[in-house]
């Protein structure tokens, strides 16, 4: 359920009715949320914080956040915050019901007993979409683990475009092309359903239709960004990403560039080489059906088809003024081969490392 700022949070207080003690997961950086926090401190049910986690959230810090659940007496978790923020919380409500203390990593092998902890998320980006998936990542011993249970989608996302206020111009760009990009690779997705590819259309057309009155900062543009950021991450919820995201992380890694600049650098090198290679489709639905698909999201970016459709990405890319980042010969050998190919095989049309490669020569200088 989705519900929003209206009436001083009437429908928060309606979520919060009965319940006896809240656990927020946010970090430091909400303060800036004033009208959320005066109605934090107002509220008649307390209020524990916990913030003991960083970007990149350690096991160990989910492990101290079960532990300030559990001994603080609280009986429903809110996220507040970015990807990490919610993963954090995720991870929280998923390991409350197992056994034991959670040491040395106990926690990520055993089994999982579904809970009904009363689980509300407030995202405050628009892009990642983790408060509309079954994914969470978190690091042990250096390593991330990539965590996936329905139990822990959160039954609620507040929707407050205040989230979004001061976020840098930057970060709206990145978060909006990830939002962008997760919709057009669920799209496209071996995995994909009838509803994938609703919500994905959907999303597209949302991000398309708030896209100038998000980065121009208007309270209805971060709002529709906001809708159009869930409506991926539901759609990615059931297809997961393909081979946009499995290339754009090294990137990430080797350049600095945040997720969503890296994603629609190698998306907006992706579709038109598809639209080249149907010959190479291993969708099961065949090479025609995926030929639709692409043009179904040249309509949904408001082209004629796909090709249009595939220039359209690229204008939206030139048009935000995002950095092409240059790469060295050692660069180009170490991000060919860093491609995880469980992704791949959620990807349409076949790829090896040698067009991985030559993608990649076209992704970057």
């Amino acid at each position: 359920m989705i519900i929003t700022p209206e009436d001083n949070y009437r429908l928060l207080d309606e979520w919060l009715a009965g319940k006896s003690k809240v656990l927020l997961v946010c970090d430091s950086s909400i303060g800036f949320l004033e009208r959320f926090n005066a109605k934090l401190s107002g509220l008649s049910v307390p209020v524990v914080r916990f913030s003991d986690f960083q970007p990149n959230p350690l096991y160990e810090s989910v492990v101290k956040g079960v532990e300030v659940y559990r001994n603080s007496g609280c009986d429903c978790i809110m996220a507040v915050g970015g990807g990490s923020a919610i993963d954090v919380a995720k991870c929280i409500k998923l390991y409350s019901s197992c056994s034991g203390s959670g040491a040395d990593g106990a926690w990520l092998n055993a089994p999982i007993v579904p809970n009904e902890i009363p689980f509300l998320a407030m995202p405050t980006t628009a892009g990642t979409g983790s408060e509309a998936t079954r994914y969470a990542v978190i690091y042990f011993s250096g390593a991330k683990q990539s965590i996936t249970s329905e139990s822990f989608i959160p039954s609620v996302v507040l929707m407050d475009p205040d989230a979004l206020k001061t976020l840098p111009l930057y970060q709206k760009k990145a978060t909006m092309c990830d939002a962008l990009c997760h919709a057009i690779e669920s799209f496209w997705s071996v995995n994909s359903t009838e509803e994938s590819r609703k919500l994905s259309a959907e999303a597209i057309r949302a991000v398309m239709l708030n896209m100038e009155g998000y980065l121009n900062n208007s309270e209805s543009g971060r709002s529709g960004m906001l809708y159009a950021a869930n409506l991926a991450g539901s759609a990615i919820n059931i297809t997961q990403t393909t081979a946009g995201h499995a290339m754009c992380y090294k990137i990430t890694s080797l350049f600095g560039c945040a997720h969503g600049h890296a994603a629609i650098l190698c998306d907006r090198v992706l579709y038109p080489w598809m639209i080249d290679n149907l010959d190479k489709c291993i969708d099961p639905r065949g090479s025609e059906y995926l030929r639709g698909v692409l043009d179904e999201i040249g309509l949904a970016l408001g082209c004629s088809g796909a090709s249009s459709g595939a220039e359209r990405l690229i204008e939206i890319f030139d048009r935000l003024e995002l950095e092409v980042p240059a790469a060295s010969a050692a660069q180009y050998a170490e991000l060919k081969t860093s491609v995880n190919p469980v992704r791949l095989k959620n990807h349409p049309v076949l790829l090896d490392v040698e067009t991985i490669d030559k993608l990649y020569h076209e992704v970057l200088k």
